[in-house]
């Protein structure tokens, strides 16, 4: 599977999950506002806050959409003053272009990524003009095919940009987790390059379960205050629940180790005491013969084990084994 890197981060199987904290337009046309929101992410522990750069009357042709958009739209004048803000946080700074001109404008700032939102997955003509820019690329697929996320990436490809990650989304705002069929994100995997999952419910353990499932990025909208007005603050986390989702997703990663059954150093204890061994079950003289009614397989395991209870059977006690002792091989005859 294919990593990819965005600023000093490597994305993909057995790196740390990317984190990106979702501002869309939650500014509410504030650049303080905006401020705020980058402050919140990086209090909450994230790697990246993202924003979303449209023109209204450039994402729709609906009169009724455009007077709603344009309330929300982010002033790209904007750009420069946040990106350099997200710096001295030390957390990165990305946006979702939805036109060229953005493109360009998020390039000359040097973004490290571009985000293309799953509305735009069939706009191929964006997507290529993205793409010749020659940076990773996180693409949402929501709403698509296999076939249509297939003609995406090999646009992208056609670009010679093979820096990719596959974003699995339901786009319903909110998602309920019933809808959410987080199995997909294996299925993604088909295509050979990170997979993550943006997250569209109201919950912080789908995103988590996401990560045990193999995501290697996590999208989550996230907002000051549910109530303030906007499309996209009802579904997003507040501060403290974008705190418990990093929280979660950080130790969910310890959790998941290594594919290899070993005994953890913390468990070795329980080598002793909570395995068993063979014991007398009652006083055994010098010289008897063991039979089975004699013994007893019980905790702690500092003698023979019981795997070996047949070898024990028909040997001599060498010696006089007293009950409730547990049984050691030089207590017997060869």
């Amino acid at each position: 599977m294919r990593k990819i890197k965005i600023a000093d981060r490597m994305i993909g199987d057995e790196e740390a999950c990317f984190i990106i904290a979702e501002a869309g337009s939650n500014h509410n046309g504030s650049l303080e506002q905006a401020k705020k929101l980058i402050d919140i992410a990086q209090d909450a522990g994230v790697d990246a806050v993202k924003f979303q750069i449209f023109k209204a009357e450039e994402l729709s042709a609906d009169k009724k959409a455009q007077g709603v958009l344009k309330k929300f739209e982010f002033t790209r004048e904007w750009v420069q003053e946040l990106s350099e803000y997200a710096k001295r946080k030390n957390i990165i700074f990305l946006a979702t272009p939805f036109d060229v001109e953005a493109v360009d404008l998020l390039d000359g700032i040097d973004v490290p990524a571009f985000k293309i939102a799953s509305g735009d997955l069939t706009d191929l003509p964006l997507i290529k003009y993205i793409a010749e820019k020659g940076k990773p690329i996180i693409l949402s697929v929501g709403l698509g095919s296999l076939e249509e996320i297939r003609e995406a990436v090999e646009v992208i490809h056609s670009a010679e940009n093979r820096d990719i990650v596959l974003l699995h989304c339901v786009v319903n705002y909110p998602a309920k987790p019933a809808d959410v069929n987080l199995n997909v994100i294996k299925t993604l995997k088909q295509f050979h390059v990170p997979v993550g999952f943006s997250d569209h419910t109201l919950e912080i353990s789908v995103p988590i379960a996401a990560v045990a499932l193999g995501a290697c990025i996590i999208e989550k909208h996230f907002t000051i205050d549910r109530k303030l007005e906007g499309p996209d603050h009802s579904y997003a986390l507040e501060p403290e629940e974008l705190k418990d989702m990093v929280k979660g997703i950080k130790t969910v990663e310890k959790a998941l180790g290594s594919e290899i059954k070993q005994v953890a150093e913390s468990e070795r204890k329980g080598l002793v005491s909570a395995r068993r061994s063979i014991y007398a079950s009652m006083d055994i003289s010098k010289g008897t013969t063991i039979t089975k009614d004699m013994l007893k397989i019980v905790r702690p395991c500092t003698g023979i084990e019981p795997k070996y209870l047949n070898q024990i059977l028909n040997t001599k006690a060498k010696k006089n084994i007293l009950k409730d002792d547990v049984i050691v091989w030089n207590d017997l005859e060869k």
